[in-house]
């Protein structure tokens, strides 16, 4: 048995165990986060629990700290499902009775809860499997629910996983039960390309979301209508100029993921996935988690409102990364701008770092009421030259009376208000601890 058929048979056991876990009760709360990867993962479980007509209670939440702790106490349950959360806040989870973990973050400490986690069976969550994927590895032992898998996978590409290893194994599974279907094409939303290139940051180009430039642009290239209507030489040029703009804007590392595999997804009320992916992550930044989870439980009346706030929140992000970009400020090893009751911090310091600025971690610190929200993201280059964004964010968020945590590429923290230098501070030397170690063991190794 190779080690990955090891690592997917103890998968399975850990599902089993969750999954039994949870047909113990008659009632549960769920929480997850209210991001792509979040809702998928709340989508799936609240399909398989009213499929067992297991009442359920679901809240999203943006980040997991000690008031979603008090708010799961003031209304009890039989038991507690968290999703995408909990397992770096071990000191967190432990205080929620009959709590049930699936979560892809790293562990930290000890917990006695019932935990799906894929690094229990020695697998990357930040690259090889996500909170999704894992919420349908507990399913498909609570019922018939392979034609969920679909959804598994929107938050894999939401949280911009490569599909192999414990992800590609649910999408063998997805395509043999016709869950979905794979083809070649590029990767991204389905529509008129002129709405694409002014509503979508994937890829970010310098016309995106200029209504003049775009149409220039593609009356130039002498290519118009929806992107799935394309001929295969007007999809090979379009890519091409597309991947020239990327290159010419220092983007170069993108441009492979551009066109590759897309997957559709033949159960769904939106088929396209990066569309569906939009509207996870619109719903959740604009406080709308109920039409998101109705789209993951295929209510076709929740599709018009959820389109459309979708491309009202990729508009703002737009907005506002052209706006941040003339406030950014250099540390030594990081890059960060400070902002004020934004949402969407994620994708705008995802977008910054994946395509304006790679060369070092960006950091979003968003000002909200009394506190500050912190989203930083770097790149799996980074991470090789030893880049730990969960550790950092973790180690810089707590110096100041904060939380953080997350993965070692993208991560996010809450901090009190008033403390942003100090912990910018913080966070850059350990940073530039991390980087440096890295590049000297990439020296060392390459000595003679």
């Amino acid at each position: 048995m190779t080690d990955e058929d090891e690592s997917l048979v103890q998968l399975e056991s850990l599902g089993e165990q969750a999954a039994s876990a949870i047909l113990e009760y008659d009632a549960v709360r769920l929480i997850s986060h209210n991001d792509a990867d979040g809702l998928s993962a709340a989508g799936i479980m609240c399909n398989a629990l009213h499929r067992r007509q297991i009442l359920f209670h679901a809240t999203i939440v943006s980040q997991f700290d000690s008031s979603t702790v008090e708010m799961i106490e003031k209304t009890p349950q039989e038991a507690v499902i968290l999703c995408d959360m909990g397992s770096g806040q071990a000191e967190l989870s432990s205080k929620i009775k009959n709590a049930i973990i699936i979560d892809h973050h790293k562990p930290t400490g000890k917990l006695e809860h019932v935990h799906f986690n894929p690094h229990l069976a020695g697998i990357d969550g930040s690259s090889e499997m996500c909170a999704s994927c894992g919420a349908y590895m507990v399913a498909r032992h609570m019922g018939d629910n392979t034609d969920l898998a679909g959804l598994a996978l929107v938050g894999a590409v939401g949280d911009k996983q490569a599909i192999n290893n414990a992800n590609k194994f649910i999408l063998d599974e997805a395509v043999d039960k016709k869950a979905v279907s794979v083809k070649k094409g590029l990767r991204m939303g389905g529509g008129p390309i002129e709405e694409l290139l002014e509503y979508s940051f994937e890829p970010f180009l310098d016309i995106t979301g200029d209504k003049e430039k775009i149409r220039a642009f593609l009356d130039e290239a002498g290519i118009n209508g929806r992107i799935n209507d394309l001929t295969e030489e007007q999809l090979i040029k379009f890519s091409s100029l597309v991947a020239l703009k990327l290159a010419k804007q220092g983007s170069v590392s993108v441009i492979g993921s551009l066109i590759g595999d897309i997957i559709i997804l033949n159960n769904e009320i939106v088929p396209n996935i990066y569309d569906f992916v939009n509207i996870l992550n619109a719903c959740g930044n604009a406080e709308k988690s109920g039409i998101g989870l109705s789209v993951c439980m295929r209510d076709v009346s929740a599709v018009d409102e959820a389109m459309a706030t979708a491309r009202e929140n990729q508009r703002k992000i737009i907005d506002t990364v052209r706006m941040a970009q003339a406030q950014i400020k250099l540390g030594e090893n990081i890059r960060y701008v400070m902002l004020n009751n934004i949402g969407g911090t994620g994708a705008i310091a995802g977008t910054m770092t994946r395509y304006l600025y790679p060369d070092k971690p960006f950091v979003t610190l968003n000002e909200v009421e009394d506190r500050i929200k912190v989203s930083a993201r770097g790149t799996r280059k980074l991470v090789s030259a030893g880049l730990d964004l969960a550790f950092a964010m973790r180690e810089a968020a707590a110096s100041v009376g904060g939380m953080g945590g997350g993965h070692d590429v993208a991560s996010g923290a809450s901090i009190p208000k008033g403390t942003a230098p100090n912990f910018i501070e913080f966070l850059d030397s350990v940073v530039g601890k991390q980087v440096g170690k890295g590049q000297q063991v990439e020296n060392q190794a390459g000595k003679p």
